[in-house]
């Protein structure tokens, strides 16, 4: 069985890493990834790489006695660290070294990573960090709402918000309300109480959504 944990960044980082986090392997396997609306930037077998954000689960071989470490960025943080859209990076695995160039050959370990992020750190995009905090708030929001709320036209925003999150505001959204009832679905709730405090319709809207995004059923995804 795998042993997952996450922490707080340093004070330095606080500002565009959400946590750290590390993953000791205990069986040769596939673990499924899913949607989390984030970028990650993730440190295995000696080499970094950059990690989603994702639009579906993402399987992922990992082997006994394996320790995977990585950091995850805030909604919006990881365009301005890593000096690409984030849309470029959408449902991908990337050699660090492919964004940062020479920079990202030698990044080995955890406490290397932070502090090549705290290097390059840039204030991301103000009014996308806003607009995905409202949404990770309030996902049922509608899109001239955030829009108004952080003081872009639609359009504006949504261009912007691919950039910095990777997803369009609408999407992103759809991954929030998942998250929740991912949540909910391990806390042992029923389905039909998920779905009405995640924020679906119904438990119809629940399955549909949980399958498309984690690719197994609601009832699958404590597993």
């Amino acid at each position: 069985m795998s042993a997952y944990r996450e922490w707080a960044p340093p004070p330095a980082l606080a500002g565009v890493v959400r946590c750290l986090w590390s993953r000791d392997v205990g069986a040769d396997g596939t673990v499924d990834v899913v949607p989390d609306g984030c970028v990650d930037l993730v440190v295995r077998d000696g080499a970094a790489l950059v990690a989603g954000p994702d639009t579906r689960a993402m399987p992922t071989s990992v082997r006994a006695g394996q320790r995977i470490t990585g950091l995850r960025f805030h909604p919006g943080a990881a365009a301005a660290v890593l000096g690409v859209a984030a849309h470029e990076l959408r449902d991908a695995r990337t050699a660090l070294e492919d964004v940062w160039g020479p920079a990202g050959r030698d990044v080995e370990g955890l406490d290397a990573l932070a502090a090549a992020v705290a290097n390059r750190a840039r204030e991301p995009d103000a009014a996308v960090v806003r607009a995905a905090a409202l949404l990770a708030r309030r996902p049922d929001l509608p899109v001239p709402a955030v829009a108004g709320y952080v003081a872009l036209g639609e359009r504006q925003l949504r261009r912007r918000f691919l950039d910095g999150v990777g997803l369009g505001p609408k999407a992103f959204a759809r991954v929030v309300r998942f998250q929740r009832a991912l949540a909910l679905v391990r806390d042992g709730i029923s389905l039909a109480r998920v779905a009405a405090e995640a924020g679906f319709a119904d438990q119809a809207h629940l399955t549909h959504e949980v399958r498309a995004l984690a690719g197994r059923p609601p009832s699958r995804l404590a597993a």
